[in-house]
């Protein structure tokens, strides 16, 4: 497969034995994904993010461009090895976390099959994912829509979830 580029959200709201507290692990997650066959293009500013749900404790939450030649199931194959690596356990839905790692968009477009589903089914209606997207690809398409994530963002409304301050260490 020729190279292609991918959108992943990074989150957590866990501290990590090794890492510390969450916006430590989102960054040291970042350089975890970036591997021989995984180029890191670009990532966007840790943002502090109430939790939905049942999660708790509030998030840090970051978007990152990679170019790889991995297949969509090769990629994610790889994602859910750094969250095991960095001790995520299966859980309830919406629990806490200490790494959620998530493929948002492809430049190929779809992809639903073998249990991943790209673009991410609920992407849209998330700021938590919206605002660092916009920061790092605001001019990518979203291959359902055809909406770019800044005209997804301003659709979402200016009433965000997320605060625009960096997360603090």
């Amino acid at each position: 497969m020729p190279p292609t580029s991918y959108a992943i959200a990074l989150g957590s709201n866990r501290r990590h034995g090794r890492h510390g507290d969450p916006r430590h692990v989102v960054a040291a997650a970042a350089k975890a994904v970036a591997a021989s066959d995984v180029k890191v293009e670009r990532l966007s500013r840790i943002r502090a993010t109430p939790a939905m749900g049942p999660a708790g404790r509030s998030f840090a939450n970051a978007v990152l461009i990679a170019t790889t030649s991995l297949s969509p199931p090769e990629l994610l194959r790889r994602l859910k090895a750094v969250e095991r690596n960095f001790g995520r356990r299966r859980g309830r839905r919406w629990g806490p976390r200490v790494l959620d790692l998530d493929i948002i968009l492809w430049s190929g477009g779809c992809w639903d099959e073998a249990g991943i589903a790209i673009p991410h089914r609920q992407f849209r209606e998330r700021s938590f994912v919206l605002q660092p997207l916009v920061e790092v690809a605001p001019d990518w398409r979203d291959p359902i829509t055809g909406a770019t994530v800044r005209q997804l963002r301003h659709r979402h409304g200016k009433a965000s979830q997320v605060d625009p301050r960096p997360a603090r260490s």
